[in-house]
C-alpha cells in the first residue's frame, strides 16, 4: 500500500488541493486530476521538455517532479497563458510565425519561453536557441519557433514602452518604410 499526501498549490491563479500517492508525478496530477492536458508527456525522463511548466516562475519538467513537492507553490501551465479570452503574445507569435507543426512540443516550448522573456525581455536569436535547447521539436527546425519568441518579445516590449518611446518608434518605422 502506498502513502498518500494532501498537496495544496495554485495553478494558473486557482488554489487547488489534491490527495494523491506520494510518488505520483506532477504531470500526471495536472493532466489526469486537474484536466490540464496542455502539459504533454513525451519521454517521461525529463529529456524532451514537452511537460515543461513553471513552478514559482522557474521552468521545470513536471515528469520529474513528484506532486507533493509542489506543495505551497505557484504553478503556471500553457492553459494559463491566455487572459480574458485573448491569446498571450507567445501564443500569438507561435500562430503568426507558424512556430508549430504537430504541436506536441509547443506547450513546453511556450512555458520555457515565458521564463526566458521574464528573465530577459530582449533576447537575441542565439539566446533564445540556447534557452530552448532543452526542449526538443522533431518537426520545425526551430527557425519559426525562434521567430515566434522574437515576435512575442517585441509585442511585450511595446506594451511596456512609454508613450514617448512608442511615438519615436512609430515615427522611425514610418520613416524607414517610406525610404
Amino acid at each position: 500500500m502506498s502513502e498518500t499526501a494532501v498537496t495544496a498549490f495554485t495553478v494558473n491563479g486557482l488554489a487547488v488541493t489534491v490527495e494523491t500517492e506520494s510518488r505520483r508525478l506532477l504531470a500526471d496530477v495536472l493532466r489526469e486530476d486537474l484536466g490540464l492536458t496542455g502539459t504533454h508527456l513525451g519521454c517521461e525522463h525529463g529529456v524532451c521538455g514537452a511537460c515543461t511548466v513553471l513552478v514559482d516562475g522557474v521552468a521545470v519538467r513536471s515528469c520529474l517532479m513528484f506532486a507533493p513537492q509542489a506543495d505551497g507553490t505557484n504553478i503556471e501551465t500553457v492553459e494559463g497563458l491566455a487572459s480574458n479570452g485573448e491569446m498571450h503574445p507567445l501564443q500569438r507569435g507561435f500562430h503568426e510565425a507558424h512556430g508549430l507543426q504537430c504541436g506536441f512540443c509547443t506547450s513546453g516550448m511556450m512555458m520555457a519561453a515565458v521564463q526566458l522573456l521574464r528573465d530577459n525581455p530582449d533576447p537575441t536569436p542565439l539566446e533564445i536557441r540556447e534557452h530552448l535547447s532543452g526542449n526538443i521539436c522533431r518537426c520545425t527546425g526551430y527557425v519559426n519557433i525562434v521567430e515566434a519568441v522574437l515576435r512575442a518579445a517585441r509585442e511585450l516590449s511595446d506594451r511596456t514602452a512609454s508613450p514617448a518611446a512608442m511615438v519615436t518608434k512609430v515615427v522611425h518605422e514610418i520613416g524607414t518604410a517610406s525610404q
